[in-house]
């Protein structure tokens, strides 16, 4: 065997360690469809308890990851606020929100937050007024009651039945003897059912979902009123996410059909007959409603 001279063995190791930096440069300047792995991180606004949230969106998350061809993670936060500064520092790629929160969302980034879709349920969405009070039979008699709405920033669980209540003479901050937030729709439920409050509200969807689970008990929780209909929840992406993964996004959620035996149980989870296109303007009531609140300056 032919002996490689020693100056000649260290040029051809730096020869191999050019290379393979090299090789490494030119990776990382491919787009990121080239590379190894895409990781798309998802959040929700933190409306139901954690373990549910991660219960609805794995399904979800698979499915998307068929359709994307990109790895999908799911990414819990502690509280609504938190969903809006994700999204707009660029730490998650893609979120559920809600109506309030989009427009906390649009404001935080100047605007460039796209809302991609919704759910067919979103366009016309309503909140559920309850009591366990047989004493409670409208408005006017929640006067001196305490009361608990979701998390402050919840469009379903307090700014719209807000605004609402407004519409209606009452005052929260005036006419309740005491206001506590549960800071989500199923704690909302088990504080009125506890009797921790005289009544709450809390958003359509879930009271229904509740009820179907049997987890509220109907014989002493009951519905006393229901707001007129509003836009609500949606996903969004940042702004800057690359089209083509927004297009595929997109399409992806547009392809879900209930009657599609695949798609059954994400359908089921996400409470949704099908998705739709939607876009900022459909928010602007929301917005307009959160000045009316006093919810945004």
């Amino acid at each position: 065997m032919t002996s490689v001279p020693t100056s000649r063995r260290a040029l051809l190791r730096a020869c191999a360690r050019l290379s393979a930096v090299s090789a490494i440069a030119a990776i990382a300047g491919l787009p990121l469809a080239a590379q190894a792995e895409e990781v798309l991180r998802v959040s929700a606004i933190p409306d139901e308890a954690p373990t549910e949230l991660q219960r609805k969106f794995a399904p979800l998350g698979a499915y998307l990851e068929a359709e994307t061809g990109m790895k999908v993670s799911f990414v819990p936060v502690t509280d609504y606020a938190a969903v809006v500064e994700a999204l707009a520092t660029r730490k998650i790629d893609m979120a559920w929100l809600g109506g309030f929160t989009f427009v906390q969302a649009s404001i935080r980034t100047k605007g460039t937050a796209v809302p991609l879709v919704q759910r067919a349920e979103d366009a016309k969405f309503t909140s559920k007024f309850i009591t366990a009070s047989e004493g409670i039979k409208g408005f006017a008699d929640l006067k001196g009651k305490t009361f608990a709405f979701g998390a402050p920033s919840s469009t379903s669980g307090h700014l719209m039945p807000r605004y609402f209540l407004g519409q209606e003479g009452i005052n929260p901050d005036k006419d309740f003897k005491n206001t506590a937030f549960s800071g989500a729709h199923d704690a909302t439920v088990a504080f009125v059912q506890a009797g921790k409050v005289d009544a709450g509200v809390l958003n359509a969807s879930v009271w229904d979902k509740l009820v179907e689970q049997k987890k509220v008990d109907t014989a002493k929780v009951r519905v006393f009123a229901t707001t007129p209909p509003y836009f609500d929840y949606n996903w969004t992406v940042r702004g800057d996410l690359d089209p083509k993964i927004q297009a595929r996004l997109r399409d992806a959620f547009l392809k879900l059909d209930a009657a599609n035996p695949a798609h059954k149980e994400i359908m089921a989870l996400q409470r949704a007959s099908k998705f739709i296109p939607t876009k900022a303007e459909n928010y602007k009531g929301i917005e307009s409603a959160a000045h009316a609140a006093g919810l945004l300056r």
